[in-house]
């Protein structure tokens, strides 16, 4: 069983923006290795905690970690994004707080054979759930060009999509890509010198943008904000912390949405629409990680952690 010794991120933040109650029900959405989950599941009393995760590795590590508290636990097999159905096939109606680490665990990024590493050699995959159909092989493989270089500009912001993408193209013609460091070569080799001198390594960018299109990332997150909003009762907390621009850019307009009222022209004399806020944004700007925590794990230093409060 893979180790998930993750250490979560913005961890007192996001317990204080729960305001848990112990008898409250909390999901726990990015369940991973359940840091997150042993703050919120130590606080209840009555209250129940739902684990969510699309690693199984990453359940079965929970579960063992948690379970001291499993009277208190449910734990689900299911993509984040799934909340009406979670919900649903537990006769719950609403919940109490719910929070989503966004984050791709350490364990599956330090373990090699996941293939999500760029300083490991391994099988291009990169699936989260290792079920899905879809594998880093097949995008790196059977994708066209202008998808391939649409990917690596929106999803991994590297300035030379064209020429990695076009590199990639040309070499799959002669051999398949089969593994992490032919792909690491092959990235190399459309850079220019000064692009190789610089600190982050060459291959970062490329791979987190085939990672997020491999495990559809960002469809994911707009998913699981049109539903989790809904599923709160009056004061619940939704909380969400995001490693990426794009990631953030969708929690914070789908909590400004919710927090909006009336979309009636000003020029009408009275509210046609009906219209009425949702929630409440406590972030006017999102919560970073302090100096300490950028010290004692480099891994958060693009964390932003947003909360919303249900009306």
């Amino acid at each position: 069983m893979m180790e998930f010794s993750h250490k979560s991120v913005l961890l007192n933040e996001c317990i204080d923006a729960l305001a848990i109650r112990p008898d409250g029900i909390y999901l726990d959405g990015t369940l991973g290795g359940a840091g997150h989950s042993l703050e919120i599941i130590r606080r209840l009393r009555t209250g129940k905690l739902i684990g969510v995760d699309r690693d199984e590795s990453a359940l079965e590590a929970a579960r063992a970690r948690l379970s001291q508290y499993a009277q208190n636990l449910i734990t689900v097999h299911a993509n984040f994004s799934e909340i009406d159905q979670i919900l649903n096939s537990l006769g719950i109606d609403k919940i109490d707080g719910m929070l989503f680490d966004l984050g791709v665990s350490s364990p599956q990024l330090d373990e090699a054979s996941r293939g999500f590493s760029y300083m490991h050699d391994a099988p291009l995959d990169m699936r989260m759930n290792r079920k899905d159909a879809l594998s880093a092989f097949a995008v790196v493989n059977t994708w066209q060009y202008e998808e391939l270089k649409r990917i690596l500009y929106d999803y991994g912001e590297e300035r030379y999509a064209p020429r990695i993408a076009s590199a990639i193209v040309r070499e799959r013609e002669n051999t398949p890509i089969a593994t992490t460091l032919e792909l690491v070569q092959i990235i190399r080799g459309a850079m220019p010198q000064q692009a190789l001198r610089e600190k982050q390594h060459p291959a970062k960018r490329s791979f987190q943008a085939i990672r997020i299109a491999v495990n559809d990332e960002l469809g994911s997150v707009e998913r699981m904000m049109r539903s989790a909003i809904d599923r709160l009762h009056t004061n619940g907390r939704l909380a969400v912390i995001t490693f990426h621009s794009l990631e953030d850019r969708i929690v914070k307009n789908a909590m400004k949405k919710a927090s909006e009222g009336c979309t009636c022209p000003k020029s009408f004399p009275i509210c046609i629409c009906g219209k009425e806020p949702k929630a409440e944004v406590l972030t006017r700007k999102p919560i970073l990680p302090s100096a300490q925590e950028l010290e004692e794990n480099p891994r958060a230093r693009s964390a932003k952690l947003r909360v919303a409060q249900r009306r």
